[in-house]
């Protein structure tokens, strides 16, 4: 499947084609993803978060705080075509039967409670790509509405303060949809890690790196990514495969000098006492993930996967951990010790429930019903309720070339438009966000995108992992005439 991304600071969720190395021949075969339809999928979910600043505070009991999480999360392939799949998550805060430790320790399922009830959603019902990337959601309307309406009212009744940050994440929904995902259902995104839409063959125990840029704060991070199959299980029919990433470690650094400046502002006393190699060090930041994935043979699904992500910046330490597992599969992949723990030290925390507000139509029942397809006339209805005219927008390029995937093994059309194109491009993105767009090379619709925040900087990329498709697209774009057309969905 072709699929397409903007490449846009504004953006942080980009829906790419994730697929893994082709190796030589001989090797084992990880056959594409075909999840059976209409069958729910039960999974256990574990996580948990620690942080250490023991390099700030002197007290063990304010160095260091850990919390975690048990969860069981279902998830149903409703439906797939050639283009993706639509899939629901049913979304629940309750802990698990047989749960290590007492229930207390799982201070994160109270959280989640919150969120759900902040989001008025038990259920999530997305738009994937062919591997299970998401890159849709229906009811995001009905979703920021609760959300409006639960902070204008309030627990007890009192607004929340336009400076609380309520707002601001409201508005980062709307402008990004996708990030309602990473906060209810990130087990989504994780699990599309180990699944391609094709076929692959790997061998056990080479190793294929790539790398990719990520942003953080404007500031552009290389980030090198290790793929190797670990080993594979005849009588399960299962392969075990690891990712592990690293980000440069210079300008990760320069990335995080922001926030270390305000930490250590905020330990000015302590900061003063440093040696210039501690002050050194503390500048100093570094982020690192560890993944293994264990593949079904059968049908490509990933059926276990284990993470870990660590980030050491301005002194202190944050490591995340994750766990998924398929209820119908055993377990195969060692745990943490923070995740299996009986006895864990957690921070004492008081964390209310938050109100539910009125009971009213469920939002499952509004997404089960399939969103009314757009009419042919290209308007949309801006805030004054006067229909506004979006005109499709011709655009030049000003170079096109085949580069290696940077999220993935497969290969990318990365294509740089003019400065007036840049423009104009920028111009349709702003007026059409929360729009299914279309892109066409040469009158052939390419990808269907939505739309998520106005895109600057007038740079594209198509992943697509038959580089001989996207090096033919490459050829014509660099003719003379070659232009780009992008459009609303009819």
């Amino acid at each position: 499947m072709t699929s397409l991304y903007w490449k846009s600071f504004a953006s942080a969720c980009l829906c790419v084609t994730l697929s893994h190395p082709a190796w030589s021949a001989g090797g084992i075969e990880i056959p594409g993803y075909a999840p059976a339809t209409g069958v729910e999928r039960s999974y256990r979910v574990l996580k948990a978060t620690e942080t250490d600043m023991s390099f700030w505070f002197d007290k063990p009991g304010a160095s260091a705080m850990t919390m975690r999480g048990a969860f069981r999360q279902r998830m149903t392939v409703l439906s797939r075509d050639e283009d993706g799949m639509r899939v629901r998550w049913s979304l629940s805060a309750d802990l698990p039967e047989g749960i290590a430790g007492l229930a207390d320790s799982y201070q994160m399922n109270l959280l989640y409670r919150n969120s759900l009830t902040a989001y008025g959603t038990a259920a999530l019902e997305l738009e994937t790509d062919l591997n299970g990337n998401p890159r849709d959601l229906s009811g995001v309307d009905q979703i920021v509405t609760h959300m409006r309406e639960m902070a204008a009212n309030g627990p007890g009744g009192v607004p929340a303060a336009g400076e609380s940050g309520v707002y601001d994440i409201i508005a980062k929904l709307e402008a990004n949809p996708l990030q309602i995902i990473a906060a209810l259902v990130p087990e989504a995104q994780l699990l599309a890690t180990g699944q391609s839409y094709q076929a692959e063959t790997m061998e056990i125990g080479q190793a294929s790196a790539t790398s990719r840029d990520e942003d953080y704060g404007g500031v552009s991070v290389p980030v090198t990514s290790t793929w190797t199959l670990e080993s594979t299980d005849a009588t399960a029919r299962t392969a075990t495969l690891s990712l592990s990433e690293e980000a440069d470690a210079a300008a990760f650094s320069q990335s995080q000098q922001p926030a270390i400046a305000n930490l250590i502002s905020g330990f000015a006393e302590r900061a003063k006492n440093l040696t210039a190699d501690q002050l050194a060090s503390v500048k100093r930041a570094s982020k690192s993930r560890s993944v293994k994935l264990v593949v079904s043979l059968n049908d490509g699904s990933t059926l276990e996967a284990s993470e870990i992500v660590t980030v050491a910046s301005g002194g202190t330490t944050l490591r995340t951990y994750t766990h998924i597992q398929r209820e119908d599969m055993p377990a195969s992949l060692q745990l943490p010790t923070v995740l299996t723990a009986k006895d864990l030290q957690t921070p004492d925390l008081h964390i209310e429930p938050l109100p539910s507000s009125k009971v009213g139509p469920g939002i499952l029942d509004e997404l089960s019903i399939p969103p009314a397809p757009r009419k042919a006339s290209q308007t949309v209805a801006p805030d004054n309720d006067e229909p506004k005219a979006i005109a499709p927008v011709s655009l030049e390029v000003k170079s096109a070339k085949v580069v290696s995937a940077p999220t993935s093994f497969g290969s990318e059309l990365d294509i740089m438009l003019t400065p007036e194109s840049a423009a104009k491009f920028q111009d349709f993105t702003q007026a059409a966000v929360g729009e299914i767009t279309q892109v066409l090379i040469n009158d052939k619709v390419v990808i269907e995108p939505r739309i998520l925040t106005p895109i600057t900087g007038g740079h594209l990329v198509i992943s697509e992992p038959d580089s001989k498709l996207l090096q033919d697209m490459a050829e014509q774009l660099t003719l003379p005439e070659a232009k780009i057309l992008v459009r609303l969905r009819p």
